[in-house]
């Protein structure tokens, strides 16, 4: 059975708890970041990161950006990665739209 990751250099990882039960216990502001996320998280990976960021910030908003930061980072390590480096996204001026 074929999966939908599509092309992609970076690690996938299976899920032993039901996705959607995990996603369901995110506060509001972590689905929605979520929902419009271009990568494929994980609800347990987006809690981590966003405490990490949470404790060391001390703001919510800050720590969503955080979010942001990296995952506009492991964009582009994905985007040379696969199409090189001469992909639309790995220019600064894309990035920042995003």
């Amino acid at each position: 059975m074929s999966r939908n990751h599509g092309n992609t250099s970076l690690k996938t990882k299976r899920r032993s708890e039901d996705p959607m039960r995990e996603f369901d216990r995110l506060p509001p502001e972590l689905r929605i970041w979520m929902s419009t996320a271009i990568l494929p998280w994980r609800a347990k990976s987006v809690q981590r990161v966003f405490g990490k960021a949470l404790v060391r910030t001390g703001s919510r908003a800050l720590a969503i950006q955080e979010l942001d930061r990296i995952q506009s980072q492991r964009i582009a390590q994905d985007a040379a990665a696969v199409w090189g480096p001469n992909h639309p996204y790995l220019k600064t001026d894309v990035r920042q739209a995003c």
